[in-house]
Order: structure tokens, then C-alpha cells, then sequence
């Protein structure tokens, strides 16, 4: 795969990495450091310290511990985010309880990965981060679409025009989303390219204005309101 860099001056990715565990550190600095198209910029020991590297490195992607003495990432996830909401921050935790996920999603993190997953994994997920594109751990994305499933959150009205302005196709494919199925499946599910799935993916997210499939599963799956 391309390197992904930064269309402005063709960089390689700023990250800054945030734990309080100075081992986890090193060993995501020699990892993500061996890609020539990352470039750490910093690292903080927890949510309070986080703000002070964030501004200094203007990083691109963050990759964000959650429990953390004096500021916790969610917290911090949710202060950068609100300062700088182009930012795009990734959970890496050893957690993955439901009630982490989801104040983690709704802080606006871009995406939520275990610290055990792959170094290959973790490396696509800063990229894909870079790039606009939510990441999920597979073990988290099918608790959060488990979760949404169940949802009793009602639809807004602005949920239900949004949904009804989705061609016969595009309600297809979000409902396959918000069964937790990948483009692949989908594409396999419903005879079509890959590259097909994804163009109609973007227009659902677009139309639905959601910034995730895991609000696209939120959305489709809310309970309709009786009376």
C-alpha cells in the first residue's frame, strides 16, 4: 500500500502518542517509527500532559490510552476533539467494557483499537485515521453494533427524512452496515464491487450525516416511535 501523506505538503503522518506506561510508549515509537510515512511527534503520560504535546506537535493522528491518572483519555479525547475537530484520535487500550466504546465513540474518537492487535493492524488504523476512515477493533465493532441493535434511542424526524432520502440500493447497503458486515461481505452479500460498496457506503454516511458506520448501525437500527 501508498504511503497516505498530507495532501498540503506531502508529510508523512504526525502522531502523538498518549499512556501512562513508558514501555507501551517506546514500543509504539519503534513501530510506528520504522514506517517512513509516520513520524511521531510526541508522546504525553496522560490526558492533563496531552495538551501540551498536542499543541506543540500538531499532530494528525493521536493515539489515546483511556485510564490514565489525573486526566483520563476519554476526557482528553473530548477536550482535543472539541479544539481541534479536524483531529483524528485513536483509542489503543487495554479495555474493551461497553461503556469505554461507547463514551469513547460519543468523545469522538475515530476509532478503538486493543492493545493486542497486530502491528500491521495498528499501522492501517493510523493510516486509515489519517485519512478520514473510522477504525474498530473486530471484537469492539461487533459489541457496538450488538449495542446499537438494541438501542431503544428513538429517531430524530432529521434521522427519519434522512433515512427515507436513501435510494432502494443505499438502504441496501445500510442495513447491511448496520448488521456489522465489512464492504467485502457486503459486496459479497449483494453482488457488487468492493469499490461499488464503498461509493455507496460514502453517499449513506453523507445523506444519514453520520461520521461512522457505527452511527450508521445507530441510526438504521433506532427504535421507530409508536403513535
Amino acid at each position: 500500500m501508498a504511503d497516505i501523506m498530507t495532501e498540503a505538503n506531502d508529510s508523512p503522518i504526525r502522531v502523538v502518542i498518549v499512556d501512562d506506561d513508558a514501555l507501551v510508549r517506546k514500543g509504539l515509537v519503534l513501530l510506528l517509527g520504522a514506517d517512513p510515512g509516520i513520524r511521531v511527534v510526541g508522546e504525553a503520560v496522560d490526558g492533563l500532559d496531552a495538551e501540551a504535546v498536542i499543541a506543540r506537535g500538531r499532530p494528525d493522528v493521536v493515539l489515546m490510552d483511556i485510564r490514565m491518572p489525573r486526566c483520563d483519555g476519554i476526557a482528553a479525547t473530548a477536550r482535543e476533539i472539541a479544539a481541534r475537530p479536524n483531529l483524528a484520535v485513536l483509542v489503543l487500550t487495554t479495555f474493551d467494557a461497553d461503556d469505554d466504546v461507547v463514551r469513547a465513540l460519543q468523545a469522538g474518537a475515530r476509532g478503538y483499537l486493543l492493545k493486542d492487535s497486530a502491528p500491521t493492524d495498528l499501522v492501517a488504523a493510523v493510516r486509515a485515521a489519517a485519512a478520514g476512515t473510522p477504525t474498530l477493533a473486530p471484537a469492539v465493532l461487533e459489541r457496538v453494533i450488538r449495542l446499537a441493535a438494541h438501542s431503544t434511542r428513538p429517531r430524530s424526524d432529521d434521522e427519519r427524512r434522512a433515512l427515507d432520502s436513501l435510494t432502494a440500493r443505499e438502504r441496501e447497503v445500510a442495513d447491511a452496515v448496520a448488521r456489522g458486515l465489512s464492504n467485502a461481505e457486503i459486496a459479497a452479500d449483494l453482488y457488487l464491487t468492493i469499490a461499488t460498496v464503498k461509493s455507496h457506503v460514502g453517499r449513506v454516511m453523507a445523506k444519514l450525516d453520520a461520521n461512522s458506520r457505527v452511527q450508521v448501525a445507530v441510526i438504521v437500527n433506532g427504535a421507530r416511535p409508536t403513535g
